[in-house]
């Protein structure tokens, strides 16, 4: 299929280390897909769900202790600790080849090889980025070829000697003891064993998509981000398009597909998901910031997600998905925890155990139906706010008007405030930070700080991260999009969420966008500029007396003692943070000590 030596010398190379009994290339054609599934099935690797109801929808379980990202198993590989930083878990190179080579050496016999040539963003894109991976999983074969363009038109891209990722993969024994996920950056090169989770193996997801590409993007001048990419038109007006990063369980896919409320259906709003996880970020020739989604399909989180919560997600699911981890119900369909439609009175849960509502496990605790982490794959194309004309956002990508953080504050942090400039808006970035919730491990209401929502997926010392984008601000200057922070989550005296959320927030992106175009004014305060409440449109929008000026509080003594706490978390970067980002903290403490005393 190739004529590209040094990949050819390469699946050889490995192929002799794992002792598959059969290499396969997968060329990307609908009928090798369906021969793929029809194996799959056959060796119990997934499951074939209702087809009148659910079409072309597979079924996949994991190994009970293989159900999410194993950060402490997860290294970066670069010759000095001091390269990789305090963010990442680090192993030699040298080390960590001859680690893995001990548990990839003849994981594969009796198995089949399969090689998938793929690419990170569309052929012929200046964003995208190819990849091969080597992997004896099916599975993962399968999620592949919805998450990244496949097969032929790739290798014919790569050419006879175009640059790849090397990406190799082997479920092994699937023993947690033995498994490994290592990021080699100067080696362009990726090696996972001992996990069938999709975090873990869909090689081009974080991987590729940030832990490398955010090396990558630091030595060739671009950016690789864990954001979503949103478009908002109204009428007789272009599309504008917002990049926004959360932690875990802030709405993050929900805000991707947002649907408008029907109290601002008649200003015609039009939304377009351009994507709900990554996006990688360049200059065009003109400084202006253009961003692209790398990957052709979704892997959400299915706990939580309904008709309320995100419809535009329930209708991409319909067809066409493979489901992790679920309840599968007796009528060949699956179910989750606040899904939509009525609890079953039974079925087999994502461990393969007779479930019904109320079950117990062995030490008494509730036995769930679907596991927490529990997730769907589709393809992008089947969301109904994907853009349906043109190829200019894979190829050239869009234009970024506005770049938005966010997290979980309860108290703290406004619905939403501007940075006063780029440099400022880093450092609001860098200080991003969540609260637990019940449903996560840890004590409830604990503040995490997770910069730019990279902490696990940054491929290099947080710092030097920090240093690029001060650097990517510079070359853009007075074109450089503004930077926000959201907070969806802020709650009243009696524990009740003081703002709406889900299509509500388009209320906010409106005024976000405003602000771009200098439509509007803003209220100057210690952190950062406020929005005036007339300037908000909440026609249809019933609030309580007095809401949004609690929405909008800023309170300086609060915000000191938040400051201590982002001292505490520096701590870790102390002698490495640049100067700006040190800058920025003493400024904020001098406003705020300012606002206090006056």
């Amino acid at each position: 299929m190739t004529k590209h030596k040094e990949l050819i010398a390469w699946v050889e190379e490995m192929a002799a280390l794992c002792q598959p009994d059969a290499i396969v290339w997968i060329d990307g054609s609908l009928r090798e897909k369906k021969e793929l599934e029809e194996q799959a099935i056959k060796t119990g690797e997934v499951i074939r769900l209702n087809q009148k109801i659910m079409p072309g929808c597979l079924y996949h379980r994991t190994h009970p202790d293989d159900v999410a990202r194993t950060e402490n198993l997860t290294f970066i590989c670069a010759p000095t600790k001091e390269e990789v930083g305090p963010n990442n878990n680090w192993m030699p190179p040298q080390e960590a080849y001859w680690k893995a080579k001990q548990i990839f050496s003849g994981a594969m016999k009796g198995r089949t090889m399969y090689v998938i040539p793929f690419s990170m963003g569309a052929v012929g894109s200046p964003f995208s980025k190819i990849g091969v991976e080597l992997t004896d999983s099916l599975y993962v074969v399968l999620n592949m070829r919805i998450m990244t363009s496949v097969g032929k038109k790739i290798l014919a891209a790569l050419g006879r000697d175009g640059e790849f990722t090397k990406c190799l993969h082997s479920k092994a024994d699937l023993n947690v003891t033995r498994r490994l996920i290592l990021h080699f950056p100067h080696d362009n090169t990726i090696w996972s064993v001992g996990s069938g989770y999709g975090g873990n193996v869909l090689l081009g997801k974080k991987c590729l998509s940030l832990r490398i590409a955010s090396f990558l993007g630091k030595k060739e001048g671009w950016m690789a981000e864990h954001m979503l990419i949103l478009g908002v038109k109204k009428p007789g007006e272009k599309t504008h398009y917002i990049t926004a990063a959360f932690p875990s369980a802030c709405g993050k896919t929900n805000l991707a597909m947002l649907l408008p409320p029907k109290a601002l259906e008649q200003k015609g709003h039009t939304i377009e998901t351009i994507g709900d996880d990554i996006a990688w970020m360049r200059l065009d020739e003109h400084k202006i910031l253009h961003a692209i989604n790398p990957e052709t399909g979704f892997f959400g989180v299915l706990p939580g997600t309904n008709s309320k919560s995100n419809p535009n997600a329930m209708l991409t699911i319909k067809k066409n998905t493979i489901f992790t981890n679920v309840l599968l119900k007796p009528d060949g369909t699956v179910w989750w925890e606040h899904g939509d439609g009525e609890t079953p009175s039974h079925g087999v849960n994502w461990q393969g155990k007779p479930w019904k509502p109320g079950a117990l496990d062995e030490e008494g605790k509730p036995l769930l139906g679907a596991h927490a982490n529990s997730r769907f794959t589709a393809p992008f194309s089947q969301c109904p706010t994907a853009p349906k004309k043109g190829k200019g956002h894979l190829l050239k990508g869009v234009p970024v008007s506005a770049i938005l953080y966010g997290g979980r504050r309860a108290h703290l942090t406004p619905l939403v405030y501007e940075a006063f400039d780029w440099q400022h808006g880093v450092y609001v970035g860098a200080t991003m930070a969540s609260e637990r919730t019940a449903a996560q491990y840890g004590k409830q209401g604990e503040v995490r700080y997770d910069p730019m929502a990279m902490l696990p997926f940054c491929g290099y010392h947080m710092s030097d991260y920090f240093r690029h984008w001060l650097k990517m601000g510079k070359k853009m200057g007075k074109k450089a999009p503004k930077i926000f922070c959201v907070n969806w989550f802020r709650l009243d005296d009696n524990g009740k969420f003081l703002w709406p959320g889900y299509g509500e927030n388009l209320r906010i992106l409106e005024w976000i966008l405003k602000r771009c175009q200098g439509k509007v004014g803003a209220k100057k305060t210690p952190i950062g500029y406020i929005p005036n409440p007339e300037d908000i449109d909440l026609n249809g929008l019933n609030l309580a007396p007095g809401t949004m000026d609690k929405l909008l509080a800023v309170h300086s003594q609060e915000w000191l003692e938040e400051l201590e706490r982002q001292a505490e978390f520096f701590k870790q970067f102390e002698g490495t943070l640049p100067k700006e980002i040190l800058t920025e903290y003493g400024a904020l403490k001098e406003r705020l000590l300012g606002a206090a005393n006056s």
